[in-house]
């Protein structure tokens, strides 16, 4: 079985080089990564609580859920670690409908480089 390469996608390394994370979201990051990473060793007693929707096809609505996600986690942080899972690019599997912000003409907020 053979492939053809249409094109080449960027590697993680090449991405983040293309579209790096400012340094104040890194060093939030960097405090998220650690608290997860103390659940998955014992350090924490705390739950991690990975949450859909799966797919969402508008910005809009991805940022407002986000939001009212935020305001949940503060008060359940003692408790729970809330890590939303939204995926944004998800094609439809017949094919026909929303295909992701990718493969639409329309310019979204999440993917506008400042």
């Amino acid at each position: 079985m053979g492939f053809e390469y249409v094109s080449k996608l960027p590697t993680p390394d090449e991405i983040k080089e293309q579209f790096p994370l400012a340094p104040e979201l890194a060093a939030v990051k960097a405090v998220k990564d650690a608290e997860i990473r103390d659940v998955f060793t014992g350090k924490s007693d705390k739950f991690l609580v990975i949450i859909g929707p799966c797919s969402a096809d508008r910005a809009d609505s991805v940022c407002d859920y986000v939001n009212r996600l935020a305001k949940v986690q503060d008060r359940v942080k003692d408790k729970l670690i809330l890590v939303p899972r939204i995926y944004t690019n998800k094609p439809r599997t017949t094919g026909e409908g929303y295909k992701g912000p990718s493969r639409t003409r329309r310019k979204s907020p999440i993917f506008t480089k400042a």
